[in-house]
């Protein structure tokens, strides 16, 4: 089982300075897709993964395994609300998609895996399967 994200790029430079690069003001990102941050740990039988959702609703979250690869992808919608008094100086939060993936292998079932989210936070239980070990075979030239 390989946990490593399947969208890291040597060049990622949307974090590369922690988001510093970031507008002053923000409207509505479209459909440009983000990964939310992740925590995972490696447990005796099982991987924990715990993936940053704020401001995203239960129903607007998505976790699938397709061909051993577990995704998880939210939405998060502009607040469009109107200011009365005053005008909004500095907005950073980000709204869009959130996407990311994780290459489990495929002996990994979705019925293995736990998921609970509370509080912006999304938690996955992850089964972790022993290893299969690459078999050699030497092949016979006649």
């Amino acid at each position: 089982m390989n946990l490593l994200p399947r969208n890291t790029s040597l060049f990622d430079f949307d974090n590369l300075f922690d988001n510093f690069l970031a507008p002053t003001t923000t409207q509505n990102q479209g459909d440009v897709p983000f990964a939310p941050r992740v925590d995972v740990s490696e447990k005796k039988d099982r991987y924990e993964i715990s993936a940053e959702l704020p401001g995203v609703d239960k129903k607007d979250i998505d976790v699938t395994l397709d061909n051993g690869i577990l995704t998880i992808s939210a939405e998060s919608r502009y607040e469009d609300k109107e200011e009365k008094e005053g005008r909004v100086i500095r907005q950073e939060r980000r709204y869009g998609k959130f996407v990311r993936s994780f290459n489990l292998g495929t002996d990994v079932k979705d019925q293995d895996i736990k998921a609970e989210f509370k509080d912006g936070l999304l938690k996955l239980n992850v089964p972790r399967l022993e290893e299969k070990q690459a078999v050699s075979k030497r092949i016979e030239i006649h």
